[in-house]
């Protein structure tokens, strides 16, 4: 979590610099060049959380002209400049504030002034749970549903093919084939009603020709989506060989979804182990048989989850990392 730290006086900036040091964060005091505004407009962009230190109505003001969307939005937290209460203002279980405001509280001795209505009632919260296990929300109107039964005391089941590891929070069960509130998978279909959770563990292997277009490589990925059934939040970045890092199109298809893209030598993908698709032409032109298998299983570091799709001369495939979920849903200190 990449952490920026404002203060406004020199007792503030003490704690800044002193919880910037512990959390791996920036922090800058407020006055000339650095404005309020101008600060909080930068930052609410570039990182993935903002500490106010000193009043919550100054943090407030600060934060009011950019706020947009809780799966969007970073986490944001306020610390009065004694030290004596943390309170998460925005993004408090999708963002991370409230587990924020928890290590800050273990770090300088504040009360962390939670007020989700799932922590303040000591039940299970959703939201928070897929954030901490590295899970995307697909659906995030449906968390609102299944924290209301939570809260009206009624069961809530969760359907995961993978085996999570611990005993289940009060009010929640993990089933295998019932009709489910919660829906953890990378691709299928759900009750229409149930919220959707994506483990982000799936690379995306990509194969182009030169100066392919950003357009051909949105149309095959579309396809590749439909064909797989693959949830596109349960991809968490793309690969492809090194003959290929400049390539213009493939670059700006991988930033307008936000993943990190890398680049393997032909030597690389030719060592990955498995069977691969492999294609005598590829391995003439690029010195291996197969790019996007290869890639895609190099990048995740797990197996094959959909093969290799050739569309419009672009080939894409898509891998699984291992995953290994917990109930753990809240900042315990590890």
């Amino acid at each position: 979590m990449k952490i920026a730290l404002l203060s406004f006086s020199a007792q503030g900036q003490a704690l800044a610099g002193y919880l910037a040091e512990k959390l791996g964060g920036t922090a800058q005091r407020c006055g000339g060049a650095v404005s309020l505004s101008g600060w909080t407009e930068k930052a609410f962009t570039a990182y993935d959380a903002l500490v106010f230190v000193g009043a919550v109505g100054i943090a407030v003001r600060a934060i009011a002209p950019f706020v947009q969307n809780k799966s969007t939005d970073p986490a944001v937290v306020a610390v009065d400049e004694a030290g004596r209460f943390a309170v998460p203002l925005l993004s408090g279980h999708l963002g991370g504030a409230n587990d924020l405001a928890r290590r800050i509280g273990r770090l300088c001795g504040a009360v962390s002034v939670i007020t989700t209505a799932t922590d303040v009632n000591g039940v299970f919260a959703v939201d928070e749970w897929a954030r901490r296990q590295g899970c995307a929300v697909v659906n995030q109107d449906a968390i609102k549903t299944v924290s209301g039964r939570l809260l009206a005391g009624e069961l809530v089941r969760v359907r995961c093919p993978w085996p999570i590891a611990g005993a289940a929070p009060a009010g929640v069960e993990l089933i295998g084939q019932k009709e489910a509130q919660v829906c953890v998978a990378v691709r299928g279909s759900a009750e229409a009603d149930a919220l959707r959770l994506a483990p982000r563990i799936v690379a995306l292997g990509i194969g182009c020709r030169k100066n392919t277009p950003h357009a051909a490589l949105e149309d095959a990925f579309a396809q590749l989506v439909r064909r797989s059934g693959v949830w596109e939040q349960a991809i968490f970045g793309a690969a492809s060989i090194d003959v290929k890092e400049n390539e213009p199109g493939l670059l700006a298809f991988c930033a307008a979804h936000g993943w990190p893209c890398r680049f393997y030598s032909a030597a690389a993908l030719g060592a990955v182990e498995g069977t691969f698709t492999a294609s005598a032409f590829v391995a003439r032109t690029v010195g291996v048989d197969n790019v996007c298998e290869r890639s895609a299983v190099l990048r995740s570091g797990g197996t094959l989850l959909h093969r290799k799709e050739t569309i419009g001369g672009v080939t894409m495939a898509l891998a699984a990392a291992p995953w290994a979920p917990d109930w753990r849903w809240q900042y315990d200190g590890t």
